[in-house]
């Protein structure tokens, strides 16, 4: 369906998608409308959790655009022919989560022409401060893990902690402004495996588009497969981040404008 992904707003009327480099299959049933589809993953060996956050379909009745924007793990060892590969997709930035040692350990390897911005999740550069005492997040965060009997105590301390630190408020913002500013092609962004940073960003920008919060879910969840640990995610994670959210600002709208503080 043509070679360039489209610009500007992120959602299309339903029954339209942008035209790229890669395949799109159209589903038609015996009534009502067709349905355009894709495989969300590129197939970047090297990057087993680079995938498309587009293709999902909004509360009002409108389509995530494919293309434009992608998550993924640390790309600090794309081949040549993966490099080409993103450079054929219109890849023109890249957004790194990561903290400075993973940075440096791990540097990313990108094309030329890619622009690299870094939007730290836990950088101290804004300080160390909290919207709630860190001491109350900790305990409720233990508690409720322990009652949904989450397999990793760690994780479900910090999902909530991803909300509740102001650091992070200030480098989603950062991921939200790159994506929505950058008219020139595509975007990736990611930390070191693909998930938890990454996974929150994902939420974030989806659920501002207008995505259904069972298709969020989902496509957390779908990280088991794309990483191929089962064991890489849990849900109950994630909604520990939500039940953050409603905690601190009472719902999804109240925080992006009072956290990351995003305007319209």
């Amino acid at each position: 369906m043509g070679t360039a992904p489209g610009t500007g707003s992120l959602t299309v009327p339903a029954g339209t998608l942008p035209e790229t480099g890669r395949w799109y299959f159209r589903l038609t049933p015996d009534s009502g409308s067709p349905l355009v589809v894709a495989d969300r993953s590129l197939g970047i060996g090297s990057a087993r959790n680079f995938r498309d956050i587009g293709g999902y379909r909004t509360t009002d009745g409108h389509w995530v655009r494919s293309g434009l924007v992608y998550r993924s793990n640390k790309l600090d060892s794309l081949t040549d022919a993966e490099q080409q590969r993103l450079l054929s997709q219109h890849l023109t930035l890249d957004v790194d989560l990561r903290n400075a040692m993973e940075r440096h350990d791990d540097p990313d390897r990108l094309p030329a022409g890619v622009t690299y911005q870094v939007a730290d999740v836990v950088s101290l550069s804004h300080g160390i401060r909290f919207h709630d005492p860190a001491l109350t997040t900790l305990a409720e965060a233990v508690a409720a893990g322990l009652f949904s009997g989450s397999s990793d105590l760690g994780q479900s301390i910090g999902y909530p902690f991803v909300v509740d630190f102001v650091g992070a408020d200030y480098a989603f913002r950062d991921l939200v402004t790159a994506v929505a500013a950058n008219n020139s092609g595509a975007t990736v962004f990611h930390c070191s495996a693909g998930k938890d940073r990454t996974d929150w960003g994902t939420a974030v920008l989806l659920t501002l588009l207008g995505v259904p919060r069972d298709t969020v879910e989902a496509d957390f969840l779908a990280g088991n497969e794309y990483t191929g640990n089962p064991k890489a995610v849990e849900l109950s994670w994630l909604r520990a981040a939500f039940t953050e959210v409603d905690h601190l600002y009472g719902d999804f709208d109240t925080y992006v404008r009072a956290g990351p503080k995003l305007d319209d």
